[in-house]
Order: structure tokens, then C-alpha cells, then sequence
């Protein structure tokens, strides 16, 4: 090379250094820009069939059958750790906006009791969109059939209930029944609801916690009975089960079904995932939805749901301190 030659190079090449700053800042700011223009990752941090799953794949459809996201959209279970591993990798999708998960009661109890590199407000918030009660459920056959009835067995013989997740809502209803009924019982979580009915069906389980909208078939087809629902009211779908509150026990917890991008992630597309659900909780899917999986519709937007998130860590934390599950 010659003199001059080398000279042209490294000018070439100074340029490109002192430019490649900008350069790299670019993509993110066109990204933005031009969002959304790629496919994207729907991370469903449980397995096949729970309530975590049906919601996503309920927002999947309605977004497409709306066209409400012009690219593809792919749905993945990773389900391990109590929602643990789904939401750990979303958590190690900083700043990228082609990822997203729904959230439910283990997204603010998993960090309470494992030591996760996230808790539930280092994400990007989209939605809250309903809250879900719980059904204490046992075994069609069952010689147990009311919540009384339950309670006494309980006290002769501690119970064995299973539910989703180690440290989570399906644990903390129990939990709060139990101290408040004054009996014992052995909680054994699973990561699929699939599994957990499977336990209860083959008399591995003396009860399960269920959301009302995965029992209702069970229901109907006498696999299972309930004895109790967590809400403050039965919904008309659910007939005359009683509540907790109509026995005398006071169970005020909920799982929270939102919405949520990676940590980092930039304001213009957090905004535009909003305007998003706000047009898909307008849909009669999503009513119908609500109606069905006996939800309670409850929006909550943004930095809003933020706050949510982080008040209702500190009720769960305290509840589960108070009664031993976390320290």
C-alpha cells in the first residue's frame, strides 16, 4: 500500500470510529420510529392450559383477528420456577420491544421467596386487565361436600392442597382459610395446570386452588366440587358455591392479569402497546373472555399499574411474613 494509500485508509477508517456512536444509536431511534415492523416473542411463563396461558392466547387471537400487529406473533411456553424462568428471560431482554409476557399472582410472590435478578416493577409496564379469584376444588367422588365438611376433615387429618406455584395466591388463600379455620395442611405446587388436576383426579390431593374459568368443565362434567370461591361475590356462572366471606373467612388476595415488555424499554412503544389493549378490552372476545373465565375487569394503564404491582408485592410480602412462607 502506498503512502497515500495508507493515509486514505486510516482517515477511512478515524471516520468511521468517531461516527460509530451515532451510528449505533440509530437502529433504537428508527426501531421507535418504525415500530412495529418485526415479529413478536409472546413469553407464557407456564405451562399449556392455566390461566396465564389462556389469557395470552385469547390477546394472541384478538390482536390478530383485529390486525392489531402487523407482524407475526409467536407464543412459547417456558415454564419452570414458578413463572421464574418465562420472566427471567424476558428480564434478559432489556430494551428489546419484540418481546412480551402476561403477569399473574407468581410475578409478584416468585421474588418474595426466590432470589430472582428482578422484581416486578424493573419491567415495562403495559396493563393491568383483570383480577382472578380462586375456587377451592376436591374431587368429584369426594365424601367432602362443603367447605364446613372440609374444614373439620382438615382438622382431623391435615389436608393436602395442591395449586400453582410455590409461594403464590393459591398458596396465601389457603394459608389465610387455614389460620383463620384453625386447621393444617400440606401445600404442593405445580408448574402446569394439567398436572395439578391430574394430582387432585388420582387422590394425590385432598383439594386444588383453581381459577374458576380452567375448573369450569371439571364442574360440569362432576370431575370436580367446588366448596368455595375467593371473590367478594359468586358470579352467576358458578351457581350457588359460596364464598369464603359467606363462611365467615375473610380472603381479600387476587391475581393480577396484566401485560408487560423487558426492562428498558422505550416510552414511545410502551405507549403504543397501550393504545393497543386499550382497543382490545373494547372487543366482544375480550368480554366474552372476562365472562367466561370469570374474571373481574380491572384496567389499570402504565405507570399506574406500576404502582399497583409494587403495592400489592408489599400486602403479599407482609401476608406471607406474617404466616411464615417467607422470611
Amino acid at each position: 500500500m502506498t503512502k497515500t494509500g495508507r493515509r486514505e485508509w486510516l482517515r477511512g477508517l478515524m471516520v468511521a470510529l468517531c461516527a460509530a456512536p451515532l451510528l449505533a444509536g440509530a437502529p433504537a431511534a428508527a426501531q421507535d420510529a418504525n415500530y412495529p415492523s418485526k415479529r413478536l416473542n409472546w413469553t407464557i411463563a407456564f405451562g399449556p392450559g392455566g390461566g396465564n396461558d389462556i389469557m395470552s392466547r385469547t390477546l394472541i387471537d384478538i390482536i390478530e383477528k383485529h390486525k392489531l400487529y402487523p407482524n407475526d406473533i409467536v407464543a412459547e411456553n417456558r415454564a419452570g420456577g414458578s413463572g421464574a424462568v418465562g420472566w427471567g428471560y424476558l428480564f434478559g431482554q432489556k430494551g428489546n420491544p419484540y418481546h412480551i409476557s402476561s403477569t399473574s399472582g407468581s410475578f409478584i410472590t416468585t421474588p418474595l421467596q426466590a432470589n430472582t435478578p428482578w422484581k416486578p416493577a424493573d419491567f415495562t409496564p403495559v396493563a393491568l386487565l383483570a383480577s382472578d379469584d380462586l375456587l377451592l376444588v376436591v374431587k368429584g367422588d369426594s365424601k367432602i361436600g362443603s367447605l364446613k365438611e372440609f374444614i373439620e376433615e382438615a382438622k382431623k387429618s391435615p389436608a393436602t392442597i395442591g395449586g400453582i406455584g410455590a409461594v403464590n395466591v393459591d398458596f396465601i388463600v389457603p394459608t389465610l382459610l387455614a389460620k383463620q379455620a384453625g386447621f393444617k395442611f400440606e401445600y404442593v405446587s405445580f408448574n402446569k395446570a394439567g398436572e395439578l388436576t391430574t394430582a387432585l383426579l388420582s387422590n394425590a390431593l385432598t383439594a386444588m386452588m383453581v381459577n374458576p374459568g380452567e375448573a369450569l368443565g371439571l364442574i360440569k362434567s362432576g370431575d370436580v366440587k367446588p366448596l368455595a370461591y375467593s371473590g367478594a361475590k359468586t358470579p352467576a356462572a358458578l351457581g350457588n358455591v359460596p364464598t369464603f366471606a359467606d363462611a365467615g373467612y375473610h380472603i381479600e388476595v387476587a391475581m393480577p392479569r396484566g401485560l408487560v415488555l423487558p426492562p428498558g424499554v422505550s416510552p414511545q412503544v410502551q405507549q403504543w402497546w397501550i393504545d393497543t389493549m386499550k382497543k382490545v378490552v373494547e372487543t366482544p372476545e375480550w368480554k366474552s373472555y372476562i365472562e367466561n373465565q370469570i374474571l373481574t375487569e380491572n384496567v389499570k394503564y402504565g405507570e399506574d399499574f406500576r404502582t399497583f404491582l409494587t403495592r400489592t408485592q408489599d400486602v403479599f410480602a407482609s401476608t406471607l411474613r406474617e404466616h411464615g412462607a417467607i422470611k
